[in-house]
């Protein structure tokens, strides 16, 4: 089977464990994904529907191949974890299980231009009375050696709006006739966001 999802995220609210404390979790929509393709190491899944109106034949004829009669709009590959399923199979939100640890990825929300304190958490100047560099960077190079500003150095910028991964992310409930998944914590991205589920192999920073 695979072993991962797309989904979708719906937002975030609190559910309650056997000990009768309050869990932070995410609500996700994951799948349910047709199976477009086995390739070799890896399965391509698809989610949602595509418009007919702005589906190109080579992608409807692709999906038809499968034995599907509508292009998915967001597809993906996934590694396989056993047997392999068949091109046309659907992969539910069975696959998961409560208290297995899976990593998220998606599009962080998007932030615009920023400045180093937003951007990075940096402290500042002084905050004092008559001062004017609040919020500025101050100096960001050395003088004679080497005469440049090093390659890498945090300056402010385009924030956000960048793919992310988060690892460490505990399943706490999985609800199969609503194909809802509840993961604790928080994940990238904004409300309707397109995210990947996948099972994570080993350990991360996080656990």
């Amino acid at each position: 089977m695979t072993a991962g999802l797309i989904g979708r995220k719906v937002g975030m609210t609190r559910v309650f464990v056997d000990d009768g404390s309050s869990v932070p979790v995410t609500v996700i929509e994951a799948g349910p994904c047709r199976v477009l393709q086995v390739r070799e190491g890896g399965v391509q899944l698809g989610f949602g529907e595509k418009r007919a109106q702005r589906t190109p034949k080579a992608e409807l004829g692709h999906a038809k191949a499968a034995g599907l009669t509508v292009a998915p709009s967001v597809v993906r590959v996934f590694p396989v974890n056993g047997d392999a399923p068949k091109p046309g199979d659907t992969v539910t939100v069975d696959i998961f299980a409560a208290g297995e640890t899976v990593k998220i990825t998606g599009q962080s929300k998007g932030r615009g231009f920023q400045g180093l304190v937003h951007r990075y958490g940096a402290g500042g100047g002084p905050a004092s009375h008559g001062n004017t560099r609040h919020r500025k960077p101050g100096s960001i190079s050395p003088g004679t050696d080497p005469s440049r500003v090093t390659k890498g150095k945090r300056m402010p910028g385009h924030m956000g709006a960048r793919r992310h991964t988060e690892l460490g992310l505990q399943v706490v409930r999985v609800d199969a006739e609503r194909n809802l998944l509840f993961v604790r914590g928080a994940i990238p991205g904004a409300k309707n966001g397109i995210v990947t589920v996948a099972k994570q192999g080993g350990r991360s920073r996080h656990a």
